[in-house]
């Protein structure tokens, strides 16, 4: 097999080099070329882009075969995430890269306000020299206020504890053991404001976070104070930041992002000789480029050859060490999830995953892909784990996820129930060392086959005769089977269910043949692989 990604944007080819050199991948590189690119989309595996491929729902359409979009960069404001999670596509990319680059362009910008470094460099290219317009400030002893304090964040405080300030942070999601190991006093936001002396913005661009420096909070900040933004425009109100430095309530302000980018040219940032303005420079280093290059490279070839997606922005919470230590078990809980769905044999309206193992953390991934499991069995697709949860708000079924023992006997083990019509149809797996996974009970019947292959169900009355003529009926239609397990809960003339296992997948004309066998009840098939 093999994968084809096309490259949009101007990537390193240290990252793209080995991908291209890799046996099983085609690399399509583009140029920047919209036409070329929309007709290379539709055969691809996967997209790799910077920041000017915008990958719009109209590019989406084209990319029928699309698994993985590739960010070479932390934001991806350029990407429709909504609409790929829809579509079942994973979005990685390369947060840790150009961590360092974003951190001391973060202070490139500020040295040059605080001490008008650029302002200097034009009077002295006019042949002038003119010392004292261009007096400045110094950092040591001031107040460096963090408005997030992720990765960037933390290495702008190290560096800012370097010159000497005094570090501040507002982050609502970092924990008090982690603040107080980067030696960093947490704040409210309005509190960071009043104390600080820079003001320097870590924070994604969400709904939440849009416009949070606005005139309302540009006011709470000292008249001496000065704003960084190396982060995402759309934190700052720009209208709002001209009129505070224009009036004197702000000293000045260093941005190097922008909302839209490119920023127009009739811009009212542009005129104020007070705010500092670099184009989108913050990774624009060599270094930073390579490592970003490498970075979304690898995560890419990992999530084609292996189906590993941790860290994609639109599966939170799972990280690849997570997903490799929970695979078999996810394994296990996606072929349950088809043979629950296959038993239900009808619109599902609610799903129940519990998972008994040693590792709690496997927990979310293998729901998922219990709930792709079921999806799969109904038709549903193209469905994975990045938008099994979509699908399942979209259907109005219900899913909820249970953590507990295992099954008794076992180190692991996932169940799945699904409600369908009224009725609840419930199987349960587990996993052995050195074993694959295997059915251990479909509702209240024990059983004992291989969790893989072709699966015929029967619910049938425990009376003789019944397992002779399900093997004749197999055997005359050259369907051989591989496990056969009778299991009932009471004596002999009750009810039984048959989890038969077989090699072939058995033709429609047998199974309504083994419907019309009265003491056959119900009959059901199942194909657990994918």
């Amino acid at each position: 097999m093999t994968f084809v990604v096309v490259v949009a944007d101007d990537i390193s080819e240290l990252g793209v080099g080995p991908l291209r050199e890799a046996e099983g991948f085609e690399i399509v590189s583009t140029n920047g070329d919209a036409a070329r690119l929309a007709a290379e989309l539709p055969r691809a595996d996967a997209l790799l882009v910077r920041s000017a491929t915008q990958v719009t729902t109209e590019l989406l359409n084209l990319g029928s075969r699309l698994k993985v979009i590739g960010r070479a960069g932390i934001g991806v404001d350029n990407i429709d995430v909504d609409e790929a999670t829809r579509r079942g596509v994973a979005v990685l990319n390369a947060p840790g890269a150009n961590t360092v680059s974003a951190a001391e362009h973060t202070f490139a910008l500020l040295l040059g306000l605080l001490r008008n470094i650029p302002d200097a460099v034009v009077s002295m290219r006019d042949g002038k020299w003119d010392r004292k317009s261009f007096g400045g400030t110094e950092l040591r002893g001031k107040v460096m206020g963090l408005v997030g304090l992720g990765r960037i964040g933390a290495h702008v405080a190290g560096i800012a504890r370097a010159f000497g300030m005094t570090v501040m942070a507002f982050d609502p999601f970092l924990p008090p053991t982690r603040a107080k190991e980067l030696r960093v006093e947490l704040r409210s936001l309005d509190e960071l404001l009043g104390a600080a002396d820079v003001i320097s913005l870590h924070a994604p661009a969400t709904d939440e976070t849009h416009h949070m420096l606005n005139a309302e909070r540009l006011a709470l900040l000292k008249p001496s104070a000065v704003i960084v933004n190396a982060a995402r425009g759309a934190l700052i109100d720009d209208r709002a930041l001209v009129d505070a430095v224009e009036n004197g309530r702000l000293a000045g302000a260093a941005l190097d992002v922008f909302d839209p980018e490119p920023l127009p040219g009739d811009s009212p940032l542009r005129a104020s000789p007070r705010i500092l303005l670099t184009p989108h420079l913050a990774a624009s280093t060599q270094e930073a480029q390579e490592r970003v290059a490498i970075e979304i490279c690898h995560s890419v070839r990992l999530a084609l050859e292996t189906g590993d997606i941790g860290g994609a922005v639109n599966v939170p919470g799972v990280s690849s060490e997570v997903l490799s230590r929970a695979r078999p078990a996810m394994d296990l809980a996606r072929r349950l999830g088809r043979l629950a769905g296959y038993l239900a044999h009808g619109p599902v309206d609610a799903i129940r995953v519990h998972f008994g193992g040693p590792d709690d953390g496997s927990a979310k991934p293998v729901t998922l892909a219990a709930v792709q499991g079921v999806l799969e069995s109904l038709g549903v697709g193209p469905v994975s784990l990045v938008n099994a949860s979509v699908l399942t708000d979209e259907r109005n079924i219900g899913v909820s996820r249970v953590v507990g023992p295992p099954a008794p006997g076992f180190e692991t083990s996932v169940g799945v129930r699904v409600g369908a019509s009224g009725r609840r149809f419930a199987v349960v797996g587990a996993l052995e060392p050195g074993r694959l996974g295997r059915v251990i009970q479909i509702d209240e019947f024990q059983v004992d086959i291989p969790a893989e292959g072709h699966v015929i169900i029967l619910r049938n009355r425990d009376v003789p005769g019944v397992i002779g003529r399900v093997g004749t009926l197999l055997g005359a239609a050259k369907v051989n089977i591989g496990f056969y397990h009778q299991s009932r809960t009471t004596p002999s003339g009750g009810a039984a269910l048959a989890a038969i296992s077989v090699d072939q997948p058995p033709p429609a004309a047998v199974l309504d043949e083994l419907d019309e066998v009265p003491e056959i009840n119900e009959v059901r098939v199942a194909h657990l692989d994918a």
